[in-house]
């Protein structure tokens, strides 16, 4: 007895996805490592990532949608844009931290001024970037005709992820940022 059919095409894809994923993990890691020139650094925006996606598990679970290569397809897009959101932040809080530094001021209160620095001036464009994908999002979720199951698969994983990776890098982030920080 074999299997055919869309069972077939997702055992294919589940075995390529188990390769390349380490992979594609691994070249991000040693990107972000690049990028800020510490581990601690390129680790924490690594460790956000698996966070971030839990909104859109929460939505895939309540529109009784299974995961599929369609919704793999959806997490990875939600990935990178959380990716996104941890780097810039982070670079805004090295930033605001530099800056007093080179000023002199060293001590806590110094650093908890340049975290509330550089984490607010990320609120207005995360909330704007926020917007702008759900705006383009929801009538991808709310469509209907050919193609829309697929397309509505691909979309929740990005919209649930929309509420917690936003919040992540906004709160979590700057408080990690602040326990790798603290003099």
């Amino acid at each position: 007895v074999s299997w055919s059919g869309q069972f077939e095409f997702l055992e294919r894809a589940t075995a390529k996805l188990q390769v390349v994923v380490p992979f594609t993990l691994l070249i991000i890691l040693v990107l972000l490592y690049l990028t800020f020139r510490r581990l601690d650094e390129a680790l924490l925006i690594m460790a956000t990532l698996p966070f971030a996606l839990v909104g859109g598990i929460w939505l895939l679970y309540l529109l009784d949608y299974n995961l599929s290569v369609a919704g793999a397809v959806g997490f990875i897009a939600l990935a990178g844009v959380a990716a996104e959101f941890g780097v810039i932040m982070l670079l805004y809080l090295k930033q605001a931290w530099g800056e007093r530094i080179a000023a002199g001021k060293t001590g806590n209160e110094d650093l908890l001024d340049a975290l509330r620095e550089g984490a607010v001036l990320r609120v207005r464009p995360k909330a704007m970037t926020v917007a702008v994908i759900l705006g383009g999002l929801f009538p991808i979720m709310w469509g209907s005709g050919t193609g829309s199951e697929v397309m509505q698969r691909i979309a929740a994983p990005m919209v649930g992820g929309m509420v917690t990776a936003p919040l992540l890098s906004m709160f979590v982030i700057p408080a990690l940022f602040l326990l790798m920080r603290r003099p």
